[in-house]
């Protein structure tokens, strides 16, 4: 089967970069990008390229190159279903927030509703691809209503977990580690299969194409995230054993990633892991673990997320301890609310919690981000409730310059690791603070024997 028209359900952070990349390596395949929420279509059909809603270094540019010719975002969702011979489901599989699960399983209702929509405008015969991240064995419920409600057209079910990274994510759908299609061992399944690995071949190595069952390849999405968490938890655990022995614990993430067997990467201590995936995914792997009996699993991975909490809580509680026991009423900057750089994602960021903190401890908090509105600030902090709207405005000020937020600040507490911050006029932020001046480097980005020769009092994680 040659592909030539492919629709994504889901216009967010996973479906509009991948499909843009796709639109741009492929002209000869039209891609449709297809949402429910108007706002995000018109956003993305922005005629200023810089105001679509995903910030990704690198996206805009493809966008700009793709959209018009062969990439097209619409709310048309039913139009696109029915020209496409390949059918991309990339809606959101929050974390359950009732019923059996709740707080642990992975919703599904999005994706039963697509399931459903395909079912019901379905009339020729489709290759339908988990894109989303889901639990193992969910391609078996999705067939199950494709089959059992639609027109009696033949689907098959392929699961294609992404692998991306916020940040870096046109980098890697430009250069991926692999692409992983899993599919049914029937010639019909391998057929799909083939479709969708000729589509990536056309700028992807068919050496990192790797293809296995469905159910692998489900699991494998899962597994790595939880492998990658692991890691940042493993290095944070240690960043507090280094700080009551005095160790340093770059120094000792430095020695041990010279081991070929470990490598260097993910164990940069900071504040704790973000995004939308890490907690979820191991969320929904516990869940799993706890399902089959497997209690010995979940209590394993289950104290990645412990772990990671404690960190943020521990953030928060040496600020309040280091500033007299007290911050009530004082000003304190966050530098960064992205829960990484090079994104403007916020979701589960640690700063949010930082902040929620320091807010019932009566501190004043001052916000700069380069990427992230003073709204979708807001928005974070109301949608934890643990305070009226009104005093989160009331205890939360964001600002469009960062000197500006650091003026008159107590401390400055850094929570994202935006390049930018390593380049500021420190000792310019040190003349207008308050002193002694705190500050609180969340993410270890900056030279800490530069800032206390300035005179601030310096934190590091894990120094």
């Amino acid at each position: 089967m040659k592909i030539t028209k492919i629709c994504c359900i889901g216009a967010g952070y996973v479906g509009g970069p991948t499909m843009a990349v796709i639109a741009q390596k492929c002209p000869h395949i039209q891609v449709t990008v297809v949402d429910l929420n108007e706002q995000r279509i018109t956003d993305w059909n922005d005629p200023d390229i810089d105001n679509i809603p995903i910030y990704e270094p690198g996206l805009s540019e493809i966008v700009a190159e793709a959209r018009g010719r062969n990439l097209f975002f619409s709310t048309e969702v039913e139009k696109a279903i029915d020209e496409a011979q390949v059918i991309f489901i990339s809606v959101n599989t929050p974390t359950k927030t009732y019923g059996k699960g709740k707080g642990m399983a992975a919703d599904l209702k999005y994706i039963e509703l697509c399931a459903r929509q395909i079912a019901k405008v379905a009339k020729q015969n489709k290759i339908v691809v988990e894109k989303s991240t889901l639990p193992v064995r969910t391609a078996e419920a999705i067939k199950s209503i494709l089959d059992n409600t639609g027109n009696g057209v033949q689907f098959q079910i392929l699961s294609n977990p992404e692998f991306l990274a916020e940040g870096t994510a046109v980098t890697d759908l430009l250069n991926p580690d692999r692409i992983l299609i899993g599919g049914d061992t029937t010639s019909e399944g391998e057929e799909a299969i083939k479709a969708l690995v000729d589509v990536y071949a056309n700028w992807v190595d068919k050496e990192k194409i790797l293809t296995t069952n469905v159910w692998s390849s489900e699991l494998s999405k899962l597994t790595a995230n939880a492998f990658l968490a692991q890691r940042i938890s493993s290095i944070n655990a240690m960043s507090e054993l280094c700080e009551k022995t005095g160790a340093d614990v770059n120094e000792v993430a430095r020695a041990i990633g010279m081991d070929s067997r470990i490598g260097p990467k993910f164990l940069k201590a900071s504040v704790g892991f973000g995004g939308s995936c890490f907690q979820k995914d191991i969320l929904n792997l516990v869940y799993i673990a706890k399902s089959y009996g497997l209690n010995e699993v979940a209590d394993y991975w289950e104290q990645v997320i412990i772990m990671n909490d404690h960190q943020k809580k521990r953030f928060s509680s040496k600020i309040v301890q280091t500033l007299y026991n007290t911050v009530a009423d004082k000003k304190i900057t966050f530098l960064g609310w992205a829960f990484k750089k090079d994104t403007n994602d916020t979701r589960e960021s640690a700063a949010i919690y930082v902040a929620d903190d320091l807010i019932n401890e009566q501190a004043k908090i001052a916000v700069y981000d380069p990427k992230v509105s003073g709204n979708k600030i807001q928005s974070d902090l109301n949608y934890l409730e643990t305070r009226s709207i009104e005093e989160n405005k009331d205890r939360v000020v964001t600002f469009d310059n960062a000197y500006e937020a650091c003026k008159d600040a107590h401390a400055i507490a850094v929570l994202t690791e935006w390049d930018e911050f390593a380049t500021y006029d420190w000792q310019r932020i040190y003349d207008s603070m308050h002193k002694p001046a705190f500050l609180f480097d969340g993410r270890n980005i900056l030279d800490a024997e530069k800032l206390e020769s300035i005179g601030f009092i310096y934190n590091g994680i894990g120094s």
